[in-house]
């Protein structure tokens, strides 16, 4: 008996034997589909002679609609999937099937196509969510293969009805999770390296010291970052050779080698050392300045320890496959390397005073984090800005180590305050108190390093939250990025900056929000352009001047006056 050919018919809404002619239903296997996109799957799953449309046209220009949608869909670098209300699988692109871990997806439960990835949140049911609210919604996961996807889902309306289906994409955000999971590893590594008791830091001889650092940063590159062969060196600056700290996975003669900070003849490390200047070694076999370091290496980065714009030693990672390390990651490493620089600066200055000399210590303590990390905040910045509106994961991440470089320094801060005795304390921080000025954010903007360093040191004392900009430009990026998280409570520029005057950047501050709370510093008579002049006629706040040089009581005072009120800040995008 020859088989009959087989044909798909649309859904329809009269009698099934009325809405299909016999003569079709004698000469076809006819295949009946409850809706349009019961059509859509079964046309993408299996061959069919033609498709019976009936008298509903509307039906035949849907369905025709959703083929040419498929075409363009399949080619697409995201995964997409369409889900019945039981979250079934209707009908999935390429890219998504390419991620499956079953052959056969169709009326497959999503999450069991996708082998029962962990929900990282932050909608742990998204598909309910979209159903239930008619919204779309997102969220994050994680395979068993260590595969992050963003999935998003939203609701598909039949005919004005409630949605029946889903339509579901997955961007694979692996490589963004991964490097976050860096930023974070590495963060962690600088809090546990200076987050001691007093107790732990005096009793400790130097060589408790150097394991207790070996043994924090060993934890966090090779357990969370996964990187098996580490070598850490430390510059001597007299004889400049290139001391081993610490190497895990390079060859013991490697570890051993004499290497000095010069140009030529000592390896990436010694390039690195000498110039002051990150190196990403793609493939170690075309590359003239590396020297092996383990057997099999292929690539590697190494990148400087820098202190006061000055090298104290080199962060060196190798791996056995070429090309395994991205420009992304080098940049990353570059701005956390600081990181890991001030707290290997900070445990030295830690252990290296008494209690005697507590008061000293936590002065060099603070000389040493406090512009460092502000250089860091002015840089993650700057870079942000130029990534803002283009790649929202950078930006993500960048916003992620503005967070982190500013905890550091408040860890290190705070670990420097415990440690000090009661009769170390500066007299007038015992006996006057400031509850107004305490937990204030506040920006101060300046081309003198002394005034920045001062303001650290007499606003802190008090309670205050201080960062610095060298310049206007740098202040309005800062202003900016601080907006959405933690906006600033006052601001104290130089009438005469760099780029621009303290009028011009009231200008500028008035265009980001209401009633700026500005105060501009100046010298005894000295007011080039007129500036505060105008700066007054275009709404600076009275009494919102100070005069270099300043006394602590007036700083005070002027602070906080300008907190009360604040400025009102606008809407703005980002």
């Amino acid at each position: 008996m020859t088989k009959k050919p087989r044909v798909l018919c649309l859904p329809h809404t009269g009698e099934a034997e009325a809405a299909i002619p016999a003569v079709i239903r004698d000469q076809f296997d006819v295949v009946e589909a409850e809706n349009t996109l019961d059509a859509l799957n079964a046309l993408s799953q299996e061959h069919f002679a033609g498709v019976f449309a009936s008298s509903h046209l509307g039906d035949a220009l849907q369905l025709g609609r959703l083929m040419q949608n498929q075409r363009i869909l399949e080619g697409m670098p995201d995964g997409v999937v369409l889900l019945d209300a039981n979250n079934l699988v209707v009908w999935a692109n390429e890219c998504f099937k390419q991620w499956s871990v079953v052959e056969e997806i169709s009326e497959r439960s999503f999450y069991s196509v996708l082998g029962d990835p962990e929900i990282l949140g932050p909608d742990f049911c998204p598909f309910h969510t979209a159903m239930a609210a008619e919204h779309p919604s997102n969220t994050t996961i994680r395979t068993t293969d260590n595969q992050y996807f963003h999935v998003h889902a939203a609701p598909i309306r039949d005919n004005g009805g409630p949605p029946s289906h889903l339509i579901v994409t997955l961007r694979d955000v692996t490589d963004g999770m991964l490097q976050q999971q860096k930023l974070e590893a590495i963060h962690k590594a600088g809090i546990e390296l200076a987050d001691m008791t007093p107790d732990e830091i005096f009793d400790m001889e130097v060589g408790d010291r150097i394991e207790l650092l070996k043994s924090n940063i060993l934890h966090y590159t090779k357990d969370l970052l996964n990187f098996d062969v580490v070598e850490i060196r430390l510059l001597d600056q007299k004889t400049g050779q290139l001391a081993p700290l610490l190497s895990v996975g390079i060859d013991s003669a490697a570890s051993s080698r004499a290497l000095y900070a010069r140009p030529q003849d000592n390896g990436v490390t010694g390039f690195v050392a000498a110039t002051g200047k990150s190196y990403l070694c793609e493939d170690t076999l075309e590359d003239p300045l590396y020297i092996e370091g383990f057997k099999g290496a292929k690539s590697s980065i190494t990148v400087p320890l820098i202190q006061h714009d000055q090298v104290i030693g080199t962060f060196n990672v190798e791996s056995p496959e070429p090309r395994a390390f991205s420009e992304s990651d080098l940049q990353f490493l570059e701005i956390f390397s600081r990181d890991l620089a001030i707290a290997l600066n900070t445990l030295e200055l830690l252990v290296a005073q008494k209690a005697n000399t507590a008061q000293e210590s936590v002065e060099a303590i603070h000389s040493a984090v406090a512009l460092p990390i502000d250089e860091i905040l002015n840089d993650a910045v700057n870079v942000m800005e130029k990534y803002i509106g283009h790649e929202p994961e950078v930006v993500l991440r960048l916003q992620s180590i503005l967070r982190n470089a500013r905890d550091i320094k408040q860890v290190i801060q705070t670990v420097g305050q415990r440690m000090t005795p009661a009769e170390a304390v500066p007299a007038s921080a015992k006996f006057e108190k400031r509850p107004k000025l305490i937990n204030q954010r506040i920006l101060v903007v300046d081309a003198d390093d002394s005034v920045r360093n001062d303001a650290h040191k007499l606003l802190e004392r008090y309670g205050c939250i201080v960062e610095t900009a060298h310049e206007g430009s740098e202040a309005i990026s800062m202003i900016r990025s601080s907006m959405h998280d933690a906006p600033y409570d006052a601001v104290i520029a130089d009438i005469r900056l760099p780029d621009v005057s303290g009028y011009d950047l009231l200008v500028k501050l008035r265009d980001l929000m209401d009633n700026p709370p500005l105060v501009l510093m100046t010298g005894f008579g000295y007011d080039p352009g007129h500036s505060i002049v105008k700066a007054r006629q275009a709404g600076l706040r009275p009494n919102a001047i100070l005069y270099k040089p300043f006394r602590l009581d007036q700083l005070l005072n002027t602070v906080e006056a300008i907190l009360e009120p604040a400025g009102d800040l606008k809407p703005t995008t980002a």
